[in-house]
């Protein structure tokens, strides 16, 4: 098991090596694994690749984000352009049935809602919004609507992860309650951990994934 001395090191350097972000202004404390980010950043994309420059990093057990976003003076973004520029990325996103996400903006925080018929939709709306210019937080109250029934669900999944995980995940726990799966067990790295929460949210028809899952010491 890491030290927190060469976790902290491991996060910094993580961060240097990300193209995305200017590592310089971002601060990493880390305690008991658990590490925070601090600092200011000129974009939410750069603070969201710092998160997940974190994540990557074996050994963490857990993040605490407190960078703030800051756009730069010299561009001045009204929630308007925002709103504006939002809506143009949404109907430039390929998959994203027109008219299907509604936004919401304030002081340059997005909301987005609507329904959409796949995780990957709803994804790739938060995808586009993430980097668009003036955007300072995305909160993400889009509904997927199950397109057919939820009693396959289960084996589908674990299906899925006995096809892509590694052994270890393959003893991910899957449990079903309406249209909301529940993941439950010991993984080796985020990088599992994230892969078995994809093959649920893959499944045609999951509104929610609840994740339980544990790192393993």
């Amino acid at each position: 098991m890491k030290s927190d001395q060469q976790l902290q090191k491991d996060v910094l350097a993580e961060l240097v090596w990300e193209p995305s972000v200017y590592a310089a202004r971002i601060g990493v404390a880390v305690k008991e694994g658990v590490v925070t980010l601090s600092g200011e950043v000129g974009t939410f994309g750069e603070k969201w690749n710092a998160e997940r420059a974190a994540q990557r990093v074996s050994g963490v057990r857990a993040l605490a984000i407190e960078i703030k976003v800051t756009l730069a003076g010299s561009t001045e973004h009204t929630d308007s352009d925002v709103a504006e520029s939002v809506e143009d990325a949404l109907d430039w996103t390929t998959g994203l049935p027109l008219d299907s996400v509604k936004v919401m903006v304030e002081d340059g925080w997005v909301t987005l809602s609507g329904e959409v018929a796949w995780q990957y939709q709803r994804q790739a709306a938060v995808d586009a919004v993430r980097y668009v210019a003036g955007v300072t937080g995305v909160s993400d109250q889009i509904a997927i609507e199950p397109a057919i029934s939820m009693s396959a669900v289960k084996s589908d999944i674990e299906a899925a992860l006995k096809r892509r995980a590694t052994a270890e995940s393959r003893q991910i726990s899957v449990q079903i309650d309406g249209a909301e799966v529940t993941l439950t067990g010991a993984v080796d790295s985020w990088a599992e951990r994230e892969l078995a929460t994809h093959s649920a949210w893959g499944t045609p028809g999951v509104r929610n994934v609840i994740d339980k899952m544990t790192l393993a010491e």
